[in-house]
């Protein structure tokens, strides 16, 4: 494991974190400034960094925008003897894990640098799962039945049609058999022969001579001439045109194509590999699909199973994906609570591997704070009513009877107004209603301070909402709800509400 950095120009401070640390067995290294420390980080990392937020020459708010740059996921503290609130947002802004007040109580800053380090070590295991793992993320049993099936298909050149519903991975799949086959240091192309238009698509696939019609001023290579020696995907090719149809089955037989307008025949040393969401013995019945290139295309078939039918992997895809998003967008990667994750994994995700994803990019984006609730997640994936009463689908119920177990009274509020939604006209509940109910249920249970814990909700609510409106500016959020700068910053820092933007 590697050691503790404590950042600090106060000696007895270092000195007596260094203490407290070596008698819990953990190493420790000291700087005395910002910048010996990211000299430092140009050549090694720390497990756990902890800053002073206010030292001669750079600040410990610069050394956390280096840290970040070069190690997301590395958990720093900032400490600070200025217990003001603008330092604690900008702190968090920057991504810190915890931010310490000093003076502090040793002990609980020995218990926070513990936290840190365990979700440091819990990300570096993360990252090594994610490291290790091929391609192709899955642990559910329909997912190995497919790394089978690649593992037997990796010696050979056979043409392969891929079936699953959109968004569920079927090119991931296809580049995994090139780089597993002894075309891997050959091209692997990729063609939507949906997403061409018609008159295109012939062009596209084979090429066109100089002149073969209006708009060809020179001769260009075909999506087959591209792949020599590779790999050819084809996708969506269900819905390829009749005719050309006839063409792609030529080349499947015999291996040559002439380009638009040419006279020549050309040799094509191509694997192809197809896929489509459709079923093509359908289609071919209906007589938009010829049968004997469905044979041709049919020599081996992989079904890729849809994202609920492997519920299992949504957590290791999920924390691929969030870590994906932040690397792209150069932030720290949001953290998914246990709840929060469990919600997702029994969403149905229709459009499967591909919505997820996306999800997780709106997550890093658009959720506050580091650590993902439920009450973050965007309204439009929460289960909705499917009838024309009003009443609520299976899948709704079970949502908001999954969130309505959650501890979390602002969590539980919320749930609560959805499922009213999804009640008839005649039978839905204002908020104001909702409310009643909740410090009914609170006082029944023999609860105190009912006022001061549902104003508490109440507020995180509705500033959470504000500042999701303004995407996170604080002021704009306040001039909003009617109250002053300061008032909001005091709440925000009271009600614990990160992802907050300084203007």
């Amino acid at each position: 494991m590697k050691p503790i950095w404590i950042v600090d120009d106060d000696d007895s401070i270092r000195w007596v974190l260094e203490k407290a640390l070596a008698r819990e067995n953990l190493a420790t290294k000291s700087f005395t400034n910002a910048r010996d420390a990211m000299t430092a980080l140009q050549h090694e990392s720390p497990q756990v960094l902890v800053s002073d937020i206010r030292m001669h020459g750079a600040s410990g708010l610069e050394l956390l925008q280096v840290v970040k740059a070069k190690h997301a996921g590395l958990p720093v503290i900032i400490m600070t003897a200025f217990s003001d609130l603008d330092s604690a947002v900008a702190a968090f802004q920057g991504g810190a894990f915890e931010y310490l007040a000093k003076p502090f109580d040793l002990e609980k800053a020995v218990e926070l640098i513990r936290r840190a380090l365990d979700e440091s070590l819990r990300e570096a295991s993360v990252e090594q799962t994610i490291s290790e793992t091929p391609e192709i993320l899955g642990q559910a049993p329909a997912m190995q039945d497919v790394f089978r099936a690649i593992g037997r298909l990796s010696q050979s050149n056979v043409t392969v049609l891929i079936t699953g519903e959109s968004g569920s991975g079927k090119e991931l799949v296809a580049r995994a058999l090139h780089k597993h086959s002894p075309r891997s240091s050959q091209p692997f192309i990729a063609l939507n022969t949906a997403a061409i238009p018609k008159d295109l698509l012939e062009s596209e696939l084979f090429g066109h001579e100089r002149g073969a019609f209006t708009g060809a001023q020179a001769t260009r290579r075909g999506r087959f001439e591209q792949a020599e020696g590779g790999t050819l995907f084809l996708d969506e090719i269900g819905d390829m045109p009749f005719d050309l149809q006839t063409r792609l089955l030529r080349v499947l037989s015999d291996g040559h194509f002439y380009r638009v307008g040419g006279h020549q025949p050309m040799k094509a040393n191509v694997r192809v590999i197809a896929a489509t969401h459709q079923n093509l013995e359908t289609r071919v019945k209906e007589g938009l699909f010829r049968e004997d290139l469905y044979h041709r295309l049919n020599v081996i078939r992989l079904r890729l199973p849809s994202l609920c039918e492997r519920r299992e992997d949504i957590p290791l895809l999920t924390k691929y994906f969030l870590t994906q998003s932040a690397k792209q967008l150069g932030v720290e990667a949001k953290r998914m609570s246990e709840p929060a994750l469990q919600f997702l994994s029994g969403l149905d995700f229709p459009g499967n591997v591909r919505q997820l994803e996306n999800l997780c990019n709106w997550i890093t984006v658009m959720a506050p704070g580091q650590t993902v609730e439920i009450l973050d997640l965007p309204p439009d994936i929460f289960p909705q009513p499917v009838n024309s009463e009003g009443s609520a689908s299976l899948a709704a119920t079970s949502g908001a009877q999954f969130i309505a177990k959650s501890r979390d009274a602002a969590m539980l509020t919320s749930v609560r107004m959805s499922a009213s939604e999804s009640t008839s006209s005649e039978t839905q509940k204002t908020w104001a209603a909702l409310l009643e109910d909740e410090a009914t249920q609170m006082l029944v249970q023999g609860q105190t301070e009912v006022i001061d814990k549902l104003g508490k909700i109440f507020e995180s609510v509705v500033i959470r909402a504000a500042l999701k409106h303004t995407h996170g500016r604080k002021n704009d959020a306040a001039i909003r709800l009617g109250i002053g700068r300061n008032t909001i910053t005091r709440k925000i820092q009271e009600l614990g509400i990160l992802g907050v933007k300084d203007e």
